[in-house]
């Protein structure tokens, strides 16, 4: 009996695939990274607060620096005192020894702080609450609104005289020079000023104004 031999089965010439190729082809496409900030983003737990929300995006704002004292305490100086001298020495505050810190020998521009001293002087000159006079010894002095009627009643009496009681403000030229106007007294007087100034006595305006009357 003649052994069984196998025939081979014809080939249709192509390769078989491999197991490789196999999982190219089939492999699943890969997955686009998000970017940097939207990831970060997305592990950033969100507030569950509105208002922190809002807080957070809105930039914080800096204050500004000016350099200088701000003008709202020292107008707050003038009207505690009533009366105050710009710069010079005598039996009132001086507003240039206060913002300086300490006695001023010489002239107040030459002091470290000059320009915080000039800066002062200016916004107090400029207040519509605050007038300016050669009212004691001569020199500038400062005198606020609520010391008004006093002064007003002792210029109308004559304790005072009406020069001394001559309001004076300093214009600036388009030059750089500085122009004093003079508003003589009683022209620079409000009329609810003249009112309460009627209502004082001598004494009691003596008594606001100070020991220097």
């Amino acid at each position: 009996m003649k052994p069984k031999t196998r025939t081979a089965k014809p080939t249709s010439g192509k390769r078989p695939k491999s197991k490789s190729s196999t999982r190219r082809g089939t492999a699943k496409p890969a997955r686009v990274r998000a970017p940097a900030r939207k990831r970060a983003a997305a592990k950033k737990p969100a507030s569950s607060h509105p208002t922190s929300r809002a807080a957070a995006r809105r930039p914080r704002k800096r204050a500004a620096s000016t350099g200088r004292p701000p003008a709202s305490r020292w107008l707050n100086f003038v009207k505690r005192h009533g009366v105050v001298l710009a710069s010079a020495r005598g039996p009132v505050p001086s507003v240039a020894e206060a913002v300086a810190g300490q006695p001023i020998i010489g002239s107040w521009w030459a002091h470290p702080k000059g320009k915080a001293i000039f800066a002062v002087l200016s916004e107090i000159d400029d207040c519509d609450d605050v007038r300016c006079f050669k009212l004691i010894d001569g020199k500038v002095t400062f005198v606020h609104r609520r010391m008004w009627p006093a002064l007003t009643r002792l210029a109308s009496d004559g304790v005072i005289a009406a020069s001394r009681a001559a309001s004076i403000q300093q214009e600036h030229m388009p030059t750089g020079e500085h122009r004093n106007l003079v508003t003589p007294f009683p022209d620079w007087v409000p009329d609810d000023i003249a009112r309460a100034a009627t209502a004082l006595t001598l004494d009691d305006a003596r008594a606001q104004l100070g020991a220097w009357v």
